[in-house]
């Protein structure tokens, strides 16, 4: 059963410095809370997987310094512009970048969810993208003949952290339509989730709520976090905060800038 944690800082102890810490896109249910969190323990040499894109929380992790290799099909603040602090860092090589696509992250995170070393996938023959991928393996399909395939070695993330709208007592979390968090969940050795609310009985005992319940022996920690996505969204419950998104991309556009919205809005917010 997992622990029911009385702080996020105490539900994020499985995340240590050089861990693969796993984390869906910005419409899914960022953990952004925990986020803070991580950067005000001053979290260090995190591999970072997005399934399959990130934005701020990858934005943040990265210019705090807690990432030394990022794996996503994309980074970016989308209307808001290019990911300040990520594209430094690619500029300086100060991380390492492991370009991927859309569908070959949840091909890699499947093999792992299905207890499988790979993926075949076809869609990335004739790419520029294998070129830089020397761990994705073209072979020739044993069924056919001249019939290249991909093969994706097996994504196997040492903890997932995402956002939900709500846990029982028992530890089974409501994800609703996000059925990529149930993916992530699978695939990982550890999962956290940060949740707005918790649910008076027995999600499963729902008939409405069961579906989209993601069961509490995948999960090893949840932490009340109301609001905890913020300024992203949490889809169906609260939209994301356009003005302060806008306001990080102008501040964050600069070292300096960045340096002081950590110090006002990560851990400042976090000691408050």
């Amino acid at each position: 059963m997992p622990v029911i944690a009385d702080t996020i800082e105490a539900a994020l102890a499985a995340i240590v410095d050089g861990c693969v810490l796993a984390v869906p896109r910005e419409q899914a249910g960022v953990a952004m809370a925990a986020t803070r969190a991580l950067i005000a323990r001053g979290t260090r040499r995190l591999h970072l997987v997005a399934l399959p894109t990130s934005s701020l929380q990858a934005d943040l992790l990265i210019g705090a310094g807690c990432v030394s290799t990022m794996e996503a099909a994309a980074v970016s603040l989308g209307e808001f512009g290019m990911a300040p602090r990520f594209t430094q860092a690619v500029m300086a090589g100060t991380i390492q970048m492991l370009d991927s696509t859309c569908p070959a992250l949840h091909a890699a995170l499947q093999a792992s969810e299905k207890g499988i070393p790979f993926m075949p996938l076809r869609g990335l023959i004739g790419s520029d993208i294998l070129r830089r991928r020397k761990d994705w393996r073209v072979i020739d399909n044993p069924f056919g003949e001249q019939d290249p395939i991909v093969l994706l070695p097996a994504i196997r993330p040492d903890v997932a952290l995402f956002h939900a709208p709500k846990a029982d007592r028992f530890g089974n979390v409501w994800i609703g339509r996000q059925r990529e968090l149930a993916t992530l969940a699978h695939a990982a050795r550890t999962t956290i989730v940060t949740v707005e609310t918790f649910h008076d009985r027995d999600l499963f005992e729902d008939p409405i709520l069961a579906a989209g319940t993601l069961p509490g022996f995948y999960v090893e920690a949840i932490a009340l976090a109301p609001g905890g996505a913020w300024p992203l969204p949490l889809p169906d419950h609260y939209p994301a905060d356009a003005t302060h998104l806008a306001e990080y991309a102008r501040r964050s556009a600069t070292p300096e800038g960045f340096a002081h919205y950590l110090q006002s809005d990560v851990y400042g917010r976090n000691a408050a």
